[in-house]
């Protein structure tokens, strides 16, 4: 079985080596298999085993300053950044998991041998201020567990993106609600675009402005094999997916 597990890891390396420019970033995780969920534990602990670039995942700020791992506003009818921590901590995900805050995933990043990094959203809060109090809360916890090197962010909040370049001027970030060209953006010394698919397809010459002005270009949620083609074609420097093992498949093609 150790055999078969190293044999496994070894192509999923050279996997990543042969994607070239174009990386692979497991959205939400690699949760489309047996045992896991969007967002939970299993599914960033199965991203890192297929040692693509990354591995995205999305936190909101409680009232009482943790940080909870979840992609919608609300989960069972609790809204996150309206509640406590002690009414989030026993919501169960869809595999069983209770709701983990990023605290969890951090220790999990810190013991991982795996080069996928997290990718981590600053989802937008209602007010500024919360947008800026999570981009904070979120850095201070990355610095705490020694993780700076293995982690990246990205916001639809251009407030938390400004305050994520000002408590870690070193990191990578990137902007996401598409409505901003590269260099405007550049001026606030954010590092990349990470737009939808349809924002690239109707400015494609963004992607040669943000290169030019040495940035990178992510896209999402792309899933089909034609898009991946097309994205990785225009090219992207990374496509975000829910089908991490197609990405990886075409990104081999020549």
């Amino acid at each position: 079985m150790k055999v078969k597990s190293i044999f496994l890891m070894a192509a999923l390396f050279m996997a990543m080596d042969v994607c070239g420019q174009t990386k692979v970033i497991a959205h939400r995780g690699y949760w489309d298999t047996e045992g896991a969920s969007q967002n939970s534990r299993a599914s960033l602990k199965n991203a890192l085993d297929l040692n693509i670039y990354g591995s995205e995942t999305d936190i909101w700020l409680t009232t009482d300053g943790h940080l909870m791992v979840n992609h919608d506003p609300s989960y069972k009818g609790i809204t996150l950044q309206k509640a406590t921590y002690a009414q989030c901590k026993n919501l169960t995900l869809s595999n069983g998991e209770k709701m983990p805050e990023l605290k969890e995933f951090l220790q999990i990043m810190k013991k991982t041998k795996s080069r996928t990094k997290l990718i981590i959203e600053i989802k937008k809060h209602d007010k500024l201020e919360a947008n800026r109090a999570a981009a904070r809360a979120t850095v201070k916890a990355v610095k705490k567990y020694g993780v700076a090197k293995k982690v990246e962010y990205i916001s639809f909040s251009l407030e938390a993106c400004k305050e994520l370049v000002k408590c870690a001027p070193k990191a990578r970030v990137a902007y996401l609600n598409g409505d901003i060209t590269p260099a405007m953006l550049y001026i606030d010394n954010i590092t990349g675009i990470d737009y939808h698919l349809s924002v690239l397809r109707d400015n494609p010459h963004w992607v040669d402005e943000a290169h030019g002005l040495d940035m990178d270009v992510n896209v999402w949620t792309v899933n089909k094999a034609t898009d991946m083609r097309e994205m990785k074609k225009l090219g992207v420097d990374y496509i975000t997916t829910n089908n991490p093992l197609e990405a990886i498949e075409v990104c081999k093609e020549k």
